[in-house]
């Protein structure tokens, strides 16, 4: 059975193709500048295609992408396609799980723009173009919040009169949800039992941590919008909302504007002045560079502040894990940040630490509790999703 995964930017595209429930990868590739001059990548196998051509919108990628499938001959014909997984970044709180597309689903969606504005928009515009070329595939949402309904009131709910919330829906929503989701299962297979506590740390250009227990997320990070939680690649996370008018009174500068800086222009970025890719980062602490070494120690120290946060909060750890692309990819970050834990037993395993990119305990054996680098795989948690609608 051929299942897509597919997830919608603003300008961009990406998906995957599954054979299901072999859970293999028949084809991927992203489509990128839609609205502009546009581009897209094919890979399948060992095999990477790049082509340069006008994409005026959504349509035209999808377009692409069923050609595409056709002369890899994925398939002979779209009714092959059984199932359609689409990400959607925020489902507000009145899904808590994934559903299949119906016009009060995608009307919902796009009421929710206000609180996702770079995201749910695409995330429509993607959905309506696969409805239209490949309209007998079952399409299903999966929604990247959804992971974290599961919350109490009193972690998802701020400290603010209690009206915003009920009138206006503000309170912590989280995301990454389907990552922080794929790695509870991945570590449920790996102990054989779902009855743990999970802190997982989802370290990239953005950032998230998830406090789980039992298969559930308890606590996390990010909050009503992806901006909160932990310092980022561009983004500032926790801040003290007091310095926003202040900034603005000296700058001339709107609201909007300077969450546009918070959002854009803080985190790594913003402290080194450099970049807000932790390559580029790390490439200047090589050469003393005393503000990139200023933005690494106050990324580590947030996420610290988050673990011992959730050790708390779970009231211990079974498995710390570590994904996404400096989570999985940076030993020297993991390092700093599991030394830091040594007052709560944790003990590095430096050797295996040395994995990149790769499944791997990291822990010494006599660690008080165990540390994972796990890759994640939210398009596969997508596929297996969409699978079981259709099953």
């Amino acid at each position: 059975m051929k299942v897509l995964s597919v997830n919608a930017g603003s300008s961009s595209l990406k998906f995957q193709v599954y054979e299901m429930p072999e859970e293999k990868v028949l084809l991927k590739g992203l489509f990128e500048r839609i609205g502009l001059d546009g581009s897209y990548t094919i890979r399948y196998n060992d095999e990477k295609v790049k082509k340069d051509l006008p994409l005026h919108d959504h349509e035209d990628a999808v377009k692409l992408l069923i050609d595409e499938l056709f002369n890899y001959h994925i398939i002979e014909s779209l009714d092959e396609i059984k199932g359609i997984g689409h990400r959607v970044v925020q489902g507000g709180d009145k899904y808590n799980h994934s559903v299949i597309v119906t016009d009060e689903v995608v009307q919902d969606i796009e009421d929710l723009i206000p609180l996702a504005p770079v995201h749910n928009g695409a995330h429509v515009l993607g959905i309506r173009a696969f409805q239209k070329l490949v309209p007998n595939a079952t399409s299903i949402v999966v929604f990247d919040n959804a992971f974290h309904a599961t919350m109490e009131e009193e972690q998802y709910l701020y400290p603010v009169p209690y009206e915003w919330y009920q009138n206006f829906g503000v309170r912590k929503y989280g995301f990454h949800g389907t990552s922080h989701k794929y790695i509870a299962h991945r570590i449920s297979e790996i102990f054989g039992r779902n009855d743990l506590k999970i802190i997982n740390c989802h370290i990239g250009n953005g950032g998230s941590l998830c406090a789980i227990q039992n298969g559930k997320c308890i606590d996390t990070s990010m909050g009503f919008t992806p901006a909160a939680g932990i310092m980022m690649g561009t983004r500032a996370g926790d801040i003290d909302t007091s310095f926003v008018p202040f900034v603005m009174e000296h700058t001339g500068k709107t609201a909007a504007q300077i969450v546009d800086d918070l959002n854009k222009k803080s985190g790594l970025l913003g402290i080194s002045g450099i970049s807000g890719d932790f390559r580029d980062v790390l490439t200047e602490i090589e050469k003393g560079n005393e503000r990139a070494i200023l933005a690494r120690n106050m990324y580590i120290n947030r996420i610290v502040d988050y673990i011992a946060r959730y050790y708390v909060e779970l009231e211990g750890c079974d498995v710390l894990c570590f994904t996404a692309g400096v989570g999985e990819n940076n030993a020297e970050i993991r390092a700093m940040i599991l030394n830091k834990l040594s007052v709560l037993g944790f003990k590095l395993d430096a050797e295996a630490n040395k994995v990149n990119g790769q499944e791997q305990k990291i822990s010494a054996d006599d660690s008080s509790f165990m540390a994972y680098v796990i890759p994640t795989d939210e398009e596969l948690m997508i596929a297996r999703e969409t699978y079981s609608f259709i099953d």
